[in-house]
């Protein structure tokens, strides 16, 4: 696998994560509003980003159990960082979201 090839696997799991983080905070806004239907929609969106990062990031691995090479750079240990926050990010919402319905 090229350095490029790397860092482009890297960029799209940075994206795609940004991408769902931005939905869940989304999501929290819409429970504060207590519109919960909304908030659920946002979550489901954010989890349909999320498994387009996961499968960039199956694919490196499939890539390394295959005998391919994969040098570790510091943007790819920043994407699955990325990645590994806001799935938490997602967890701690969905979490929240039914809190919000058994109080509100």
């Amino acid at each position: 696998m090229t350095e490029e090839e790397l860092q482009m696997a890297a960029f799209g799991i940075i994206l795609s994560s940004g991408n769902a983080r931005t939905t869940v905070h989304e999501a929290f806004a819409a429970m504060r509003e207590g519109d919960y239907a909304k908030a659920e929609e946002l979550l489901e969106a954010a989890n349909g980003d999320m498994l387009e990062a996961h499968h960039a990031q199956t694919d490196l691995l499939q890539a390394y159990a295959s005998g391919t090479e994969v040098k570790i750079e510091i943007i790819m240990v920043h994407a699955q960082d990325h990645l590994m926050t806001t799935m938490t990010l997602r967890e701690v919402a969905l979490e929240m979201l039914a809190l919000y319905r058994k109080v509100g």
